[in-house]
């Protein structure tokens, strides 16, 4: 047991229904939705398929929520995925899916929202933009933009270790902010804007075609047609973004130890949650296509379709309404996947399988040592600055895991019947079988289009098996 004087042994359930909801919805809710929807027209082209995309990956992550929701009912305890795999399989899967989520998943989520942070901020403070070099060393460039999301990283980690409560806050303030923010821009959209482009971008709302950028000294853009085999790869690629966007939902289950009834309050938040940004994501992309020809969307300056869309909205002040909007969400964002992630390291020191300090807790009973940690690990992936390259290796890691864990309830079911089930996954077994068929359609799609960095995110995934034989032998010493 703990010395008493430097840690408590067990995590405070203050959490309600409603704090549990926040965390989901705001997790999931950074800067991908004021981005991607560019980069998915690229590869799909009309409204019809850009929608399309967004409801798979709707439907994708509120049936792999409510899934989640029976597994939380069985194991209402800090470490969420990592207790589950675990538990449906062994060990070994288990401490897989927390290396990953150490080395790619969570760290490296956390850095690309603090990069699109320090990004948007510097529309409004040019001078923390990333064209401002502070250092050069020649190999490696330091930016006041690397070094503002490392600022707001190392906050946000101070903060959360002051206690559950001080992050509670945050969370809830910054989620509500968004959530009301997002639903604002999609209604001033739809009654401002002087000029739609509703009956033009839908004329063609369903063909396969694809947008192709030439890149001569007039930078056109073409309409090209693409057989059905080609739109499957271009669906799969382009749900990169929209996956990305949609991901970090199962945070919420790595704070279960903290949240009041968690075998009733995870399972209803994790489909609350999810529901809710589903609904608000297809919204804000419906408002996107009525007051932006598609070209406009899809080759928006930066691929920045908020901004284009509230410039037509606004007028110039757009861009600072969004800037604005996405400081606080990328902000909000970040403090969820802060105050969650650090607990999955908690649980596997405890298990033996991760620096011992991280399975302590401080006299404010939250995992400080492991949020260092954390901290430590995305601040220096900020400063690779490789925003796509991450999006890729993060979103073909983490809908592995998803599999994985979703086909873990199906063995759960045959292994451990006895095992209390107060919440039942919603249409098992058709929902959860649907899930994966599409998951792994993505996956095998990601790997044939960008095989690179989907396979670099499965290597580093795979270091993970020397790593825990090892620390097996340490363990046993």
């Amino acid at each position: 047991m703990y010395n008493m004087d430097e840690t408590k042994t067990h995590f405070k359930p203050t959490l309600g229904l409603i704090d549990a909801t926040m965390i989901v919805a705001g997790s999931m809710i950074g800067s991908g939705i004021f981005i991607v929807s560019a980069d998915i027209t690229r590869h799909v082209g009309s409204a019809g398929w850009l929608t399309i995309v967004w409801l798979i990956t709707g439907f994708m992550t509120i049936t792999a929520a409510v899934s989640y929701g029976e597994l939380s009912s069985m194991y209402p305890k800090a470490g969420g995925q990592y207790v589950y795999l675990k538990e449906a399989f062994n060990p070994l899967a288990g401490f897989l899916y927390g290396w990953s989520f150490f080395a790619v998943i969570q760290t490296a989520t956390i850095a690309a929202v603090g990069v699109a942070f320090s990004k948007f901020t510097a529309y409004l403070i040019p001078s923390v933009g990333e064209n401002n070099i502070l250092l050069d060393l020649g190999f490696l460039k330091f930016s006041a933009s690397q070094v503002l999301a490392i600022i707001m990283i190392i906050f946000l980690t101070y903060t959360n270790t002051k206690g559950i409560k001080a992050g509670k806050i945050i969370q809830t303030t910054f989620t509500t902010v968004k959530l009301l923010s997002l639903f604002g821009l999609t209604i001033f959209g739809f009654f401002l804007v002087k000029e739609n482009f509703w009956d033009a971008n839908w004329h063609n709302g369903f063909k396969p075609i694809q947008a192709i950028m030439l890149t001569d000294t007039n930078a056109v853009s073409v309409w090209q047609p693409i057989n059905t085999s080609t739109l499957i790869g271009a669906i799969a690629v382009s749900m990169v973004g929209s996956i990305f966007s949609s991901d970090a939902w199962n945070n919420v289950t790595f704070i279960a130890g903290e949240i009041k009834n968690p075998q009733r309050n995870i399972g209803l938040s994790l489909f609350l949650g999810t529901l809710t940004v589903t609904l608000i994501y297809f919204a804000t992309n419906l408002m996107y296509v009525y007051v932006l020809p598609m070209n406009g969307i899809a080759f928006a300056e930066n691929d920045r379709v908020a901004i284009a869309a509230a410039n037509n909205i606004f007028g110039s002040a757009g861009t600072i309404v969004i800037a604005v909007m996405i400081m606080v969400s990328t902000f909000g964002c970040n403090n969820g996947l802060i105050l969650a992630g650090a607990r999955v390291y908690y649980t596997m020191a405890n298990d033996g399988l991760f620096f011992k300090k991280t399975g302590t807790l401080n006299k404010n009973a939250v995992p400080s040592y492991a949020l260092w940690i954390q901290c430590l690990v995305a601040s220096l992936l900020c400063l690779s600055g490789k925003y796509g390259d991450l999006l890729t290796m993060v979103s073909f890691v983490v809908v592995i895991f998803y599999v994985i864990t979703i086909s873990g309830i199906f063995v759960l079911r045959a292994k451990r019947p006895d095992i209390p089930r107060p919440y039942k996954a919603f249409g098992y077994p058709v929902l959860p079988l649907i899930y994966i068929i599409l998951a792994l359609a993505f996956c095998v799609g990601l790997v044939y289009t960008s095989p690179t960095y989907s396979l670099w995110g499965l290597g580093i995934t795979l270091v993970g098996i020397p790593l825990y034989y090892i620390a097996l032998a340490e363990k046993k010493k």
